[in-house]
């Protein structure tokens, strides 16, 4: 979903809930989510994540127990959430984070059946890319 559409729900309150590890986003069309930070960043909109085209998604494993260091507004059309496993690249729309809530049951069991295609467990550690600078050669 490209930017912000004419009269399209925007956050009326955002609220970080750290014992739960949830953001809750309340809409201006009434509709409140509660988005797991598991979910927000094993779909984060980033190029890490995503990559640059189709096909050239990351599955993203491990990342259960993450937690939300920070939430930085972007505009008037975003917010830019810190990860505690270092991951901030990306930028989590309004639209997007409404796709988040109202798609939440479906984009659950997309990433489940990825992650079985992949024969991947959701708590597997992400593996350790290869090629960049290591010193040890």
């Amino acid at each position: 979903m490209a930017g912000l559409q004419a009269g399209a729900p925007t956050p009326t309150a955002l609220t970080v809930h750290g014992q739960s590890r949830v953001l809750e986003v309340a809409f201006s069309d009434g509709a409140v989510f509660r988005l797991p930070f598991e979910l927000m960043r094993v779909l984060s909109p980033s190029a890490e994540v995503q990559g640059h085209g189709p096909g050239q998604e990351t599955l993203q494993t491990g990342k259960r127990d993450v937690t939300l260091l920070g939430l930085e507004p972007v505009g008037h059309y975003a917010v830019k959430p810190t990860f505690s496993d270092g991951h901030d690249s990306g930028i989590f729309t309004w639209d997007y984070l409404y796709t988040l809530g109202a798609e939440q049951d479906r984009l659950w069991a997309d990433y489940e059946a990825r992650l079985q295609a992949a024969g991947r467990q959701r708590d597997d550690p992400m593996p350790v890319k290869g090629g960049h600078g290591c010193a040890s050669h």
